[in-house]
């Protein structure tokens, strides 16, 4: 089990002035930000970091919308990190979502969910050395 994980605030989210309500979310529940970072994907970068859905049918539009504005990169530390990020944010769909998860206050649809989080420890390092090097890093 990992101390990390890696989360991103969507183009949907940060567009509508959410970027620090949702920080201040995740700095209350506990998680340290390690590494922080206001970027905006290309598309090239999107297809590469969404590249496991690249046979799925919602593979054009994610990427698409992904590169279609600002995001907010971070990757956060918390003993159980994942578990309890994923927690956090809610389910996928925010109509789904608990009541005063991420996604049940800020996500618009499934499709515009307001933030990613990593689904398990090893995807939580490869999207961390994704967005950030070492010197990034405290």
């Amino acid at each position: 089990m990992s101390n990390r994980t890696f989360t991103m605030i969507k183009p949907d989210a940060f567009a509508a002035g959410h970027s620090g309500s949702i920080l201040k979310h995740i700095e209350a529940a506990g998680f340290k930000i390690i590494a922080l970072k206001l970027t905006r994907l290309s598309s090239d970068k999107a297809g590469e970091f969404y590249a496991v859905h690249k046979e799925r049918p919602f593979y054009g539009e994610l990427v698409s919308f992904m590169s279609s504005g600002p995001i907010v990169a971070a990757i956060l530390e918390k003993d159980n990190a994942v578990a309890d990020f994923r927690t956090l944010i809610g389910a996928t769909n925010p109509a789904q979502a608990a009541e005063g998860t991420i996604r049940k206050l800020y996500a618009k649809s499934v499709g515009e969910n307001a933030i990613h989080g990593s689904d398990s420890d090893e995807n939580a390092a490869i999207e961390g050395n994704f967005f950030f090097s070492a010197f990034e890093r405290i």
